[in-house]
């Protein structure tokens, strides 16, 4: 499975997949709303509690015509699980791209859970054993057992660290972001290091 596929995967949920799979066109507007955290309610969509987003801008992102949008609002709120579900979501504060800027680290876990259903508690027990305060954390559980997490650490990680949770049984891929220059000399057998001016490096798991 591609990272696009993973991530197309990842933004429908069991729920409601079974509702939208013969209608590829609302569930484009579906992955929209899930994606950013819009919430349906009375015939409009809403960002946060009560700032409302124009259908025309719910079309563009989606590339369907407005008239699409309209059916997917209108399908939601006739089915009461539907409308439940939509009308229940907000979006959330990610420190991920600022994070850096902060003086703060990102660790990206990519995990195959299907290897190791613990993949992501021994993920936080390798780094609480660091003493590293953790001051945010966003993941997602893919199909296929696949999931991808961010760790945001107020501070920086050790080396010794990011080696350790390499080992880990299930961690399909590291990526470090961080502001610390010195950190693109990092070589080990567990990762090779790119450096990105903007953001930092990223360490990666060596397949």
């Amino acid at each position: 499975m591609t990272e696009d596929e993973r991530e197309l995967s990842g933004t429908t949920f069991p729920i409601i997949s079974g509702y939208f799979d013969n209608f590829p066109a609302r569930k484009k507007v579906v992955e929209v709303l899930l994606k950013y955290g819009l919430s349906v309610r009375n015939g409009k969509v809403y960002l946060g509690d009560s700032i409302e987003v124009p259908i025309s801008a719910i079309a563009k992102a989606a590339r369907v015509n407005r008239r699409i949008v309209y059916m997917t609002i209108e399908y939601i709120e006739k089915m009461p699980s539907l409308r439940i579900f939509f009308s229940k979501l907000r979006p959330t504060l990610s420190l991920v791209e600022l994070a850096p800027f902060m003086g703060w680290e990102v660790l990206e876990i990519e995990e195959l859970s299907e290897v190791n259903r613990c993949v992501f508690s021994d993920v936080l027990k390798a780094i609480f054993e660091s003493n590293c305060q953790i001051r945010q954390v966003i993941g997602e559980k893919y199909e296929m057992g696949f999931g991808r997490y961010y760790i945001v650490l107020e501070g920086r990680i050790s080396p010794d660290v990011i080696q350790k949770i390499g080992n880990i049984p299930g961690v399909l891929r590291i990526t470090l972001r961080t502001p610390e220059k010195d950190k693109t000399k990092l070589v080990c057998t567990y990762c090779e290091v790119k450096y990105c001016p903007r953001m930092g490096c990223s360490i990666v798991r060596k397949k």
